[in-house]
């Protein structure tokens, strides 16, 4: 009888053990933006070979992809993204907004559609006023940036299009607007 106790001890001593290694490697595989932001920090693709960045870039994509709306923002607004960014090559520029726009803007779009309506005019009117203000200022801009801003720009005119709801299309569309104006600038 004591050989069983210690048998049925040991099986969920075992257990628990694959348990808490399954938990454990859960949390570390799982991505926020705090490990993102580490991985973007910590990453040196100057110098190396075209393949190695591809992969790196490969990564940095699929594990901002991973992150909800709430949380690419957060990494958005850090402004790391854009130092990773602007360590790219125009063509690495291009294959990594290819890999990570459509995701974002599909996450974006869900958000509007789930807004309430207050929230949502609320949202498209601070969007409005700090468009604005940011055309009030003096931007430089190089060649590379305008390609980058039409690519962003037209997808998410094609996600807006395809996505949003009738009543987030009715809502938003001032912003359409002033993005447009903002478009037809920049040719």
């Amino acid at each position: 009888m004591r050989s069983l106790w210690i048998k049925v001890a040991a099986l969920l001593l075992v257990v628990w053990l694959v348990v808490g290694g399954a938990i454990f490697w859960a949390r570390s595989a799982k991505v926020t933006p705090e490990s993102l932001t580490k991985h973007i920090e910590a990453l040196q693709i100057d110098g190396k070979p075209e393949s190695t960045r591809e992969k790196e870039i490969k990564k940095v994509a699929d594990q901002l992809n991973r992150l909800t709306y709430d949380e690419r923002r957060e990494v958005r607004m850090s402004r790391k993204l854009d130092r990773f960014f602007k360590k790219l090559t125009p063509v690495e520029q291009e294959r990594f907004l290819d890999l990570t726009l459509p995701t974002g803007f599909k996450q974006m779009m869900e958000a509007l559609n789930k807004m309430e309506r207050p929230k949502r005019q609320q949202f498209v009117s601070r969007t409005l006023r700090e468009m604005r203000e940011r055309d009030g200022e003096e931007r430089q801009r190089d060649t590379e940036d305008e390609a980058a801003a039409q690519k962003i720009i037209e997808q998410g005119f094609k996600s807006f299009y395809s996505e949003a709801s009738a009543e987030t299309k009715l809502d938003v569309a001032p912003l359409i607007e002033e993005m447009q104006k903002g478009l037809q600038s920049l040719r």
